[in-house]
């Protein structure tokens, strides 16, 4: 099996970065695989503390002391800013085109150590199928003891996730990111609430945000070209990632434990099964996201009464 390169995006989150590079580099497979690193540059506007913070990413990405953790790193320094959504859409773009496979990180995203043996050996299981586009390390805490059976350790589900994924060259080159386009298929062939989950998670009001230009993404439109190809999503049952950056420190990152996982998995054994999406996944998923709204809903009127100064 050759092993995919791993590719990690930072810019100004210097603690974040070297979490995530200190739980990468202790992952089985890290000493045999190839780092492609691309840090974004300074906005025009960027303050003192902003620009300290950039720097110091750039001294821990290039430090010796990961040289004996990977087989090759390679770093791009970006002279100005491009934004995290063109930043990974071109830095995917070229990597792919070499290798035909990728495994993508951004810079709060913590690894089990077993996270790169999952990847590279889902991306090998599932190369040849069309209908399997992504390959996703992270799971949301839903509860999903009841949906899957205790024997199995990955489904099948449409939602791309962006927190540390992989993908081939073939399904990569289907992305569209006219979301425009994204938006008026959705709705020409009625697919709006099947993509939103019964209307209970929003996605389609990101691509909305990104039409009228409040938002600049690139995630909603990979899950957005996944679904309109009837594409499916691997996960694994327990989450083999972390998202640390869910503390208001990044750009797409609000202030939330909603997503956070008491334990990692240490490994996820991946063997072939049915490519058919788990429906009792889907019906969980729905359950999870209305009582995050719920959740938000409440945290909103606890701050209007500590306002108003009630209880």
């Amino acid at each position: 099996m050759t092993l995919a390169p791993i590719i990690l995006f930072v810019y100004n989150r210097p603690d974040h970065t070297e979490k995530t590079l200190t739980a990468l580099a202790q992952n089985d497979l890290a000493k045999h695989s190839t780092l492609y690193i691309y840090c974004d540059g300074a906005k025009k506007n960027a303050s003192k503390s902003q620009l300290e913070n950039i720097e110091q990413t750039r001294k821990i990405v290039k430090s010796e002391k990961w040289k004996n953790d990977f087989e090759e790193i390679i770093i791009t320094e970006q002279a100005q800013n491009l934004g995290l959504a063109d930043s990974i859409l071109s830095g995917v773009n070229q990597v792919i085109r070499k290798y035909g496979k990728v495994i993508v990180l951004e810079d709060d995203i913590v690894t089990s150590k077993g996270f790169l043996k999952f990847m590279n050996e889902s991306l090998e299981l599932y190369k040849e199928e069309e209908k399997v586009m992504h390959i996703s390390g992270y799971m949301f805490p839903a509860n999903l003891e009841k949906a899957i059976p205790n024997n199995e350790h990955t489904f099948f589900y449409r939602s791309t996730s962006c927190w540390g994924w992989a993908t081939w060259k073939d399904s990569w080159d289907k992305i569209n990111t006219d979301t425009e386009f994204l938006l008026s298929e959705l709705k020409s062939k009625k697919l709006l609430n099947e993509f939103d989950l019964d209307n209970t998670y929003k996605f389609s009001k990101q691509l909305e945000l990104n039409i009228s230009g409040k938002i600049k993404t690139w995630a909603i439109k990979w899950y957005a070209s996944v679904f309109l190809q009837n594409g499916l999503c691997l996960h694994p049952k327990k989450s083999l990632v972390q998202n640390i950056g869910s503390d208001n420190s990044g750009a797409n990152s609000p202030k939330t434990n909603y997503f956070w996982h008491n334990q990692l998995a240490d490994t996820i054994e991946v063997k072939p099964m049915p490519i058919i999406e788990n429906k009792q996944v889907v019906e969980q998923m729905k359950v999870y996201y209305r009582k995050f709204k719920l959740s938000l809903s409440q945290k909103i009127i606890n701050r209007l009464r500590l306002f108003r100064g009630t209880k």
